[in-house]
């Protein structure tokens, strides 16, 4: 998840193969999503449930390429100044937001400078932009410079990520952006592919073709979400042919699909990691040999066959290997070795109580770790529970609903200990998650504070050539898996199931494909 909007999986979905058979003109698909959306991607409240969408009402200066690189969008081109501390973006001409106004400057400096860059608002994803960026100039309608306050290499990458302008004339004499129920909720201006055209609270989302779209009238006459929270229920109306496509989260219902002559299943990897998070507030968790007690106890490979159905391997840090340019596989390891997971929460002072939980100054080793009931958490949850039973370490797991279990964790962080997951950009910069600054108030969720880590990071973000940053992340990888300021489980591979009358999809990755809707059309 990025912080607060773990990433809802709706597919890579490969185009093509229906590539000889007419689009239809007047053709619809239909997506699900977990609960009533947010459309803002800035919002606190915008998670799971609306990235998406977002994604298909409002553009950033940058998309993905097939490769995961940045590439052009409201944005044509964008250059660095020599000292890596202003960044100048030259913007698409002639686009224009949904109710005709043009898109210009004043909304890109308008989004970033009176929205993410305030601090007391809290935007999602705020402190992953403060941390470096400290305003965004207005050079003449079409270009906009990023001042910074130090050096960010992946700054383009990060604008292709969940980051989308939105319209200044909208918000004139708004008090509360987040409050702004008739744009937020309601009726947004968008300058995407699609446009809002009906909300019904708890049942639907329905979007038209925007006719003001610079890249030309979009093949979809329109898109549907339905708010369907439970899996098992976005299964059977994919099976009914309800739904078009679906993110997978139980693989065990991957053969049901595969039965179905109308349905088929796309496997991808992506840049997702699984962790069990824990709250570095907590003095218990401190300890680096508490932490790698705790994963040393965990039995991943056997949790990805029982929980993943095979579809995943074992995580060693936050670079996954989709990045194959940086992810490091040699650094330290941890196979389920309970004896060992023992051993080092004795050298930490913690020794069996009466009833085998461990004590320490007289206090026994009890966690608290809520869950919320979303995809496979609370299995995971469960499965973690046991295994940390299994050396005298006791869990104590609250499951909750979705909304409820961002707020107290993620928001909060009113918890000792959680599973969850990370999807970030495709790049090694993991800054915004692991930096100091990000703890309590950012995406660095365990409130893990490493200033030699720290240092690391900026190095890579300062670290201009490829080589550079190679040596940088590397040694920062081999840091991270020593200290575990997250304890790492695995990548999964994303599973979409999809009907095969849908086409279009590039077959990049999750968001990456949301970002040339356009091109989405259905077959006759």
């Amino acid at each position: 998840m990025k912080r607060r909007t773990m990433t809802l999986i709706l597919g890579t979905l490969l185009a093509g193969a229906a590539g000889a058979q007419s689009a239809d003109p007047n053709g619809t698909v239909t997506f699900v999503t977990t609960a009533d959306p947010t459309f803002n991607p800035w919002s606190p409240n915008a998670f799971v449930e609306s990235n998406l969408i977002n994604e298909l009402l409002f553009p950033g200066l940058t998309r993905w390429d097939k490769d995961l690189k940045p590439v052009p969008d409201l944005a044509t081109s964008w250059k660095a100044s020599a000292d890596g501390l202003k960044w100048t973006f030259n913007l698409r001409k002639n686009v224009k937001w949904s109710d005709g106004q043009p898109l210009t400057a004043d909304d890109v400096a308008f989004t970033f400078n009176d929205l993410v860059l305030k601090k007391e608002l809290g935007a999602n994803q705020g402190s992953t932009w403060r941390n470096s960026v400290t305003k965004v100039n207005v050079v003449n309608p079409s270009t906009v410079e990023f001042i910074l306050s130090r050096p960010w290499a992946s700054l383009p990458t990060y604008l292709a990520y969940y980051a989308g302008i939105l319209p200044k004339h909208s918000f004139q004499g708004v008090t509360d952006p987040w409050k702004f129920t008739a744009f937020n909720k309601q009726n947004p201006v968008s300058s995407g592919p699609f446009k809002i055209s009906q909300v019904v609270s708890g049942a639907t989302v329905r979007m038209v073709r925007n006719d003001n779209y610079w890249g030309g009238k979009p093949k979809l006459q329109g898109v549907t979400f339905k708010v369907v929270p439970d899996s098992n229920a976005q299964l059977a109306q994919l099976l009914s042919g309800d739904v078009d496509l679906i993110a997978i989260g139980n693989p065990e219902t991957v053969d049901r699909v595969k039965s179905s002559p109308n349905l088929a299943i796309d496997i991808a990897t992506a840049n997702i990691y699984y962790f069990v998070a824990l709250n570095q507030d907590d003095a218990r968790f401190q300890d680096a040999r508490v932490r790698q007690a705790l994963l040393y106890a965990i039995n991943r490979p056997a949790m990805i066959s029982s929980v993943l159905k095979g579809y995943g391997q074992v995580a060693t840090g936050p670079i996954a290997p989709i990045q194959k340019t940086y992810y490091n596989a040699s650094v330290q390891q941890y196979p389920y070795d309970p004896a060992k997971a023992k051993a080092l929460l004795a050298q930490a002072g913690w020794r069996p109580g009466p009833d085998g939980t461990l004590m320490k100054d007289g206090k026994p080793f009890v966690i608290s770790m809520p869950t919320a009931s979303y995809q496979q958490l609370v299995p995971i949850s469960l499965l973690v529970q046991q295994y940390w039973k299994d050396i005298g370490v006791k869990a104590e797991i609250k499951t909750m609903d979705w909304n409820s279990y961002i707020q107290q964790v993620i928001v909060k962080r009113d918890y000792q200990a959680s599973a969850a997951w990370w999807s970030t950009p495709a790049d090694p910069d993991v800054l915004p998650y692991y930096d100091s600054s990000a703890a309590n108030v950012g995406n660095n969720i365990p409130n893990y504070k490493n200033p030699k880590l720290d240092t690391l990071l900026e190095n890579g973000r300062k670290a201009s050539s490829q080589l550079a940053r190679r040596v940088v992340y590397n040694e920062a990888q081999a840091l991270m898996a020593k200290e575990l300021p997250y304890l790492y489980l695995w990548y999964p591979q994303s599973i979409t199931a999809y009907n095969k009358r849908v086409q279009g999809m590039r077959g990049i990755t999750q968001a990456a494909d949301f970002q040339y809707a356009n091109e989405w059309f259905v077959t006759k």
